[in-house]
């Protein structure tokens, strides 16, 4: 697996004061771990824009940490978190995870599913995706990018893929999702709901002759018998 390389700073700048990072077209980070303090770091969002699209949350980088006074540090790290502006979409702040190479680490690797159902291209059917990552152990540097689900092979309804299907190296990497859970299946088509019209009762008109056996409303005169 390629690491990709991302240089930061260390932060001095916290709380409300980090908008002018942003405005300086800085991220606001925090780097977190096992047996290790917590430190606040900054990144310039360019770089990070480019080391996420090659990383995800799966690929480690190499977190080149600059100290103000001595050498840098080099650090393994995975993206964590991501925060966005919900307005903008742009990244306001991130959660960096290091890890140990030799330690196994639990991560949520996602699904992607590629290719054209033949079922859905004829209408037959509608492939419904009810997982978008799963759950796996395995050391930092044998995390899976993704799983790959190929939606060319499912033509018919009811067809399913389950976890157990997902092809990935046993030996190195361990899934924790149920074997017999559904990730991707075929469900066949809504049908449309036809909702009858509301029945309405008949009012008789002022002036008409009721029909043998009703009850004349109040007020109308009786045909002699």
């Amino acid at each position: 697996m390629n690491k990709t390389t991302l240089e930061a700073q260390i932060r001095k700048v916290t709380g409300r004061k980090v908008k002018t990072l942003r405005k300086e077209g800085l991220i606001p980070a925090n780097v977190y771990g096992k047996k290790i303090k917590s430190q606040a770091v900054q990144v310039k969002a360019l770089d990070f824009k480019k080391a996420y699209k090659e990383a995800g949350e799966t690929g480690l980088i190499s977190l080149k940490v600059q100290a103000e006074k001595g050498k840098g540090e080099d650090r393994a790290v995975l993206v964590s978190s991501v925060q966005f502006n919900p307005l903008t979409d742009a990244v306001v702040h991130v959660d960096f995870r290091q890890v140990d190479l030799k330690e196994k680490v639990t991560a949520d690797v996602p699904v992607e599913l590629v290719g054209e159902s033949p079922a859905q291209k004829g209408g037959i059917g509608t492939v419904v995706q009810y997982i978008d990552e799963i759950e796996v152990e395995a050391l930092p540097t044998d995390l899976p990018e993704k799983f790959e689900i190929d939606a060319s092979a499912l033509a018919e309804v009811d067809q399913a893929v389950f976890v157990s299907d997902l092809k990935y190296d046993k030996a190195k990497v361990e899934v924790k999702n149920d074997a017999g859970e559904i990730i991707v299946k075929v469900e066949p088509p809504q049908k449309e709901e036809v909702v009858a019209p509301p029945v309405t009762e008949e009012v008789p008109v002022e002036g008409e002759v009721p029909v043998e056996g009703e009850v004349p409303v109040e007020g109308e005169a009786q045909a002699p018998a």
